[in-house]
């Protein structure tokens, strides 16, 4: 049966790649669908596999090609590979189904398309193939092959600068991942004598913590870890919406699966790797949400999001790692449930998210959230779909998000057991600024609902948008049940999995929040005057009410603008013209606030501008005779073959 469902998983996903690149099918807008279904299918059945797997059988093994006995393309899925199979293929379900008629809303020839969609099946079936891999060779070239087809998808509108710009980063960085990778694996190849997902022999601490720093780097760049992470928001904007949800909701959690298997697995992580991480987790989880918060590029904002979730995943691996160092293995599994819980909750609730906010852009036409609102009349589903992912998000119970969140806290809040007063200062310092965050967030939300949703249209655009097709709201829907079943019914769900989470019963709660607004309802409807009035809103005595007085997402900013200047280098310019010359009469005024991009500016920029000087320079030397150009190659090879021969012997 496994087998079965393995080969009919992978191989349709193959034949929705192929019919899509066939010259005589590629044109048709049926071939797109039907490699759409195809995929579907392919989702489908994986995520019945997948949970076989970890619901009931340990482990299955597929070896699908060997050339040197120590090369192989082999997977083994234990349940750890199972879980992140299902995660992959449940978000992968819902993009696909939004992308049924997502894609004949874009604006690019019929081949393009179609190169989409072939793409999209390489892309979610390497995903799927890598985490079920069984050694760093597999796992490498999986890890290429999905690098390759997410760039080819962020250049999807090529012709655009910022798509250009996007994807080159984006190429930059996800090639600087595979350098660091490809350093530790064979650094561990030097130890093992194999590729294989394994530690032999006695290693020095130094020898690990180098693997430890290199493996470390290159998963935080790919998952977007503060400061790796400037690639994420330009391809997360610049990628079709589809994409975006596949690559925030699912993508950069293919990393978190790499620190979990190669770091807390693998290389038995010390102390100091744990505080490590905690750190980093602390940074970008509070960074990721206060950069989130001056963003009005709808897009670029959820983004960002992405960075604070993947800090606050990072935090439960580094309680794991801390925890386990003293011998608190039942707090240690706490945080990393904890961690892998919110790894699954936030690829619901951020492709949610990201599939909404495509519906909300390709209505507008705009990312700019400025030119919104007005749009829960206009598009009330996408919007009620959209709030369920922005409490989800804001960590608010019932929904998931709640749930996750609370087992890092409950771990967090235990941290009187260590002994190190240094620990304790940091913890206690990790929890104050996680509670930070977990406020920013639900701050950060309350202005993308309320200012894309709430009050008049801003535009044109926003004022004759209109609700998205069925197939647009079925995917996202799909998403947003999850999200509000394993909240509410999480109690549950542990006890059905054997996991002592200690957490509340949701469902009790969710009981009450419903009868609650139930009698709320009755009693407004029999008891209040049911005749509708109809009145202007009071505008502080201006008679004409228009959009300029709306509370806009730069006003809704500008207090979190001012106390977080040191780190927005946040910068005032206002601009005022009088009626008269001595400037009494108050005629018009511009305000604008600007901030610095400081990691760009001060950190990428600077490094980019030092490797250019440096090239200038190489470009330099290299323009010589052709003698001199073989000598240069000549010590090339030679060092190269004197550190190969170093790590591999």
């Amino acid at each position: 049966m496994l087998t079965f469902l393995f080969l009919i998983g992978t191989g349709v996903y193959l034949a929705a790649a192929l019919i899509t690149l066939l010259p005589v099918l590629r044109e048709k807008e049926a071939t797109r669908q039907t490699a759409l279904w195809l995929e579907l299918l392919g989702s489908v059945a994986f995520v019945v596999f997948s949970l076989q797997i970890a619901l009931y059988q340990p482990s299955f093994r597929v070896l699908i090609w060997q050339t040197l006995p120590g090369l192989r393309l082999s997977l083994d899925i234990d349940r750890l590979s199972a879980f992140f199979m299902t995660l992959i293929s449940l978000v992968s379900s819902a993009a696909i189904l939004y992308s049924m008629r997502y894609i004949g809303h874009t604006e690019v020839p019929s081949r393009r398309k179609s190169l989409m969609v072939a793409v999209m099946s390489i892309f979610i079936l390497s995903m799927l193939l890598l985490v079920a891999s069984d050694n760093s060779f597999s796992f490498l070239f999986f890890w290429e092959i999905m690098s390759v087809a997410s760039f080819l998808l962020v250049m999807f509108d090529f012709e655009k600068k910022e798509s250009q710009k996007s994807g080159l980063f984006y190429f930059v960085m996800t090639q600087m991942s595979t350098v660091f990778l490809m350093f530790g694996f064979l650094m561990l190849y030097s130890i093992n004598g194999s590729f294989d997902m394994k530690l032999t022999g006695d290693v020095s601490p130094v020898m690990k913590t180098v693997i430890f720093a290199a493996i470390f780097t290159g998963f935080s760049i790919k998952a977007g870890v503060m400061p790796f992470h400037k690639w994420l928001p330009y391809a997360h904007s610049a990628s079709p919406s589809n994409i975006s949800a596949l690559m925030s909701g699912v993508m950069i959690k293919v990393a978190v699966y790499g620190m979990v298997r190669y770091i807390v697995l693998i290389l038995d992580p010390t102390l100091s790797w744990g505080v490590a991480i905690l750190v980093f987790g602390i940074f970008s989880a509070l960074m990721g949400i206060i950069y989130a918060l001056k963003e009005h590029d709808l897009k670029k904002l959820l983004a960002y999001s992405s960075i604070e979730n993947i800090g606050i995943i990072l935090l439960g691996i580094g309680l794991y790692i801390i925890f386990r160092s003293y011998g608190q293995q039942t707090l240690a599994d706490l945080g990393l449930l904890g961690a892998l819980l919110h790894t699954f909750n936030h690829a619901l609730f951020k492709s949610l998210l990201f599939l909404t906010s495509g519906s909300v852009v390709s209505a507008t036409g705009t990312r700019n959230i400025e030119e919104m609102g007005g749009l829960l009349k206009r598009m009330p589903y996408t919007g009620m779909l959209f709030l369920i992912g922005a409490v989800s998000i804001s960590a608010l119970p019932p929904f998931n998000g709640f749930v996750s969140e609370l087992i890092i806290f409950q771990a967090f809040l235990q941290s009187f057991i260590v002994t190190s007063p240094f620990l304790k200062i940091l913890l206690l310092l990790g929890l104050s600024l996680f509670a930070l965050t977990s406020a920013l967030a639900a701050l950060c939300f309350v202005k993308a609902f309320g200012t894309v949703f709430l009050a008049t249209p801003r535009s044109e655009h926003a004022e004759h948008a209109h609700e998205v097709p069925v197939l647009m709201l079925i995917g996202p829907a799909l998403l947003a049940i999850m999200c509000i079943v394993t909240g509410v019914f999480s109690f549950q769900i542990f006890a059905v999995l054997g996991l002592n989470a200690a957490t509340p019963d949701l469902l009790i709660v969710g009981a009450l929040l419903v009868i609650f607004f139930a009698l709320t309802w009755l009693l407004l409807r029999f008891t209040t005057n049911r005749k509708t009035r109809v009145s202007e809103t009071w505008g502080c005595g201006i008679n004409s009410q228009n959009k300029l007085m709306e509370y806009t997402a730069t006003g809704y900013s500008e207090p979190i603008l001012t106390i977080f200047r040191p780190i927005y280098r946040t910068r005032k310019i206002v601009e005022r013209t009088y009626m008269d010359k001595q400037k009494i009469v108050f005629k018009e005024g511009r305000a604008d606030i600007q901030t610095l991009k400081i990691f760009e500016e001060k950190i990428y920029l600077p490094i980019a501008h030092c490797v250019e000087r440096l090239s200038t320079k190489v470009a330099e030397l290299q323009d010589v005779d052709l003698d001199v150009y073989i000598l240069y190659s000549l010590v090339t090879v030679i060092i190269l073959l004197v550190v190969v021969g170093w790590v591999v012997k």
